[in-house]
């Protein structure tokens, strides 16, 4: 039984897959830990796959699990930490090697010290100006509005308890955020700050969709802010109607002025039709999230695994 499961997702990583295996190796070479490292392929178009079984069947420290489609990031590493037997911890990374493996060492420092979650904090990041904005301007704003403490700057790469990664496989939401779940199950948590490279080869394969549909999973699965601040919206706006029915009044009954119908009845109407449709798409956010998870579907399909050079 292997003490750390080394988990890494893949979608089309055929270019990065060679150095990504390279790294791995050295790592678990390098390690007095008995390792294993579990390769998720995401429903893969490209030469992902075969990279995968030729490995996996030439060492048997690697493991595959293979998804009949493309379900995304979240619900591959899902999958990913279902199928890890690391008896001790489970090392998230991404497959682009942006999160260096070779960081495995310093991780299990600190879980030998008694912590259960040790995260990586980005330091610096190599994206465009536009997108380190964007990430910089969303981790402050969850944080703010969230009812868990979710780190500042942290991904998914991290070292996770075998106690921590039982419960996360028990949870069954649909619309996962794993660093929120991480955070919220508790235990003793540390950050370790890192310097994110850049990719090893390739492109991104998080599109602007994709970072949106997590960054509502984040907003809306570990804050109660959403749907308050439709209630407050509510409460403003229904302050506003009162402020002009009041001045209307006044103007006509003290000052003798003639109120202009059409401009005051196109403002109300367009204001308050914004407010409504505003808080439908709230509501709307929240109903979708019971709606699939009412469905009861499982969170992916597995294909097949290779499991000590078996096929599974």
């Amino acid at each position: 039984m292997p003490q750390i499961s080394i988990v890494a997702p893949l979608y089309n990583e055929q270019e990065s897959f060679p150095h990504l295996i390279k790294r791995l190796n050295a790592v678990m070479d390098s390690s007095t830990l008995t390792i294993e490292v579990v390769l998720v392929d995401d429903g893969s178009k490209d030469l992902t796959a075969q990279l995968m079984r030729d490995n996996a069947l030439a060492d048997e420290r690697y493991h595959c699990v293979f998804l009949s489609r493309n379900h995304g990031h979240q619900l591959a590493l899902t999958a990913g930490l279902a199928h890890a037997r690391g008896s001790e911890a489970v090392m998230v990374i991404d497959g682009d090697l942006q999160d260096p493996p070779e960081l495995l060492t310093e991780f299990y420092d600190y879980l030998s010290k008694g912590y259960d979650v040790i995260y990586a904090v980005r330091k610096k990041r190599k994206e465009g100006f536009l997108k380190k904005s964007a990430y910089f301007l969303f981790y402050r704003i969850l944080k703010s509005i969230s009812y868990i403490d979710i780190p500042l700057d942290s991904g998914d790469f991290s070292m996770i308890s075998r106690r921590v990664v039982d419960i996360m496989n028990k949870m069954p939401e649909e619309s996962r955020y794993l660093r929120g779940m991480r955070t919220w199950i508790g235990f003793k948590q540390i950050g370790v700050e890192y310097e994110r490279a850049e990719r090893q080869a390739g492109e991104s394969k998080y599109s602007l969709k994709l970072l949106f549909r997590l960054a509502y999973n984040g907003i809306f699965n570990f804050s109660e802010f959403p749907i308050k601040f439709v209630s407050r919206l509510g409460a403003f706006g229904v302050l506003v109607s009162l402020l002009y029915f009041f001045a209307v009044i006044i103007k006509k009954y003290f000052f003798q002025e003639v109120i202009e119908g059409f401009t005051s009845l196109l403002f109300m109407i367009i204001f308050f039709s914004g407010i409504q449709l505003f808080a439908l798409g709230v509501i709307g956010e929240y109903v979708l999230r019971v709606f699939f998870q009412s469905k009861n579907r499982p969170l992916y399909i597995v294909k097949e695994t290779i499991v000590d050079k078996k096929y599974q």
